[in-house]
């Protein structure tokens, strides 16, 4: 069994990030992996957690995820578990940065988190844009930056720019980015390390700014 949080990166960061999975793969997975080493690369310090009933996997127990506003008390009691004891940017890939945004604004307004990063948004489910996920994005406080690919499935660059977004949400696009921000390199010249580069330099420029 794993420890509670996976941790890498400096310990003296200035920042940490706590990332929450995305609903089928767990935090070891090979793109949190390598999510967590490109932001751990540029010097923040980055612990990824897991919601329960993915932990319940490695047990045998083959328990779906539930609806996303479930999960919303279990990530707020990793950002009290992790005590990070300095400024503390919430997010994570897919549905975990869908239920980081929506515990956000609270967790800003006690000055207990500088931001929000959100790596593949799920603005609304595959093949279904008229169901979107974007109504508390509206009004959103909280500093937010939204790593997106141009072809995500979940909300791609033609779609995204008409919807009612919070001005305190930045986007970065990544070009032939799919939902785990994977770009065709004989269609776009770049690869995936290219990209999770790019994601970490702009996290990182994003950061510089707030206020903290």
């Amino acid at each position: 069994m794993l420890d509670r949080f996976l941790l890498q990166g400096p310990q003296e960061a200035r920042f940490t990030i706590l990332l929450a999975h995305g609903a089928g793969a767990p935090m070891d997975s090979a793109s949190m992996a390598a999510t967590a080493e490109a932001l751990a690369g540029v010097g923040f310090r980055v612990a990824r957690f897991e919601f329960a009933y993915m932990a319940a996997r490695r047990t045998g127990a083959r328990k779906p995820p539930p609806r996303a506003e479930a999960l919303n008390p279990e990530y707020e009691a990793a950002v009290a578990a992790l005590d990070a004891g300095g400024p503390l940017i919430i997010g994570g890939k897919s549905m975990g940065g869908r239920v980081a945004s929506m515990i956000a604004d609270d967790l800003h307004r006690q000055g207990k988190i500088a931001g929000l990063l959100c790596l593949g948004y799920p603005f609304h489910p595959p093949g279904q844009p008229d169901k979107l996920r974007t109504g508390h994005l509206k009004g959103l406080a909280t500093p937010t930056l939204i790593c997106q690919g141009t072809r995500d499935e979940f909300g791609t660059r033609e779609e995204v720019p008409g919807y009612d977004l919070s001005d305190r949400i930045e986007i970065l696009w990544l070009e032939d980015g799919d939902h785990d921000l994977k770009p065709r390199k004989k269609i776009s010249g770049f690869s995936s390390a290219d990209h999770l580069t790019a994601m970490a330099k702009a996290a990182k420029a994003w950061t510089d700014r707030l206020a903290v």
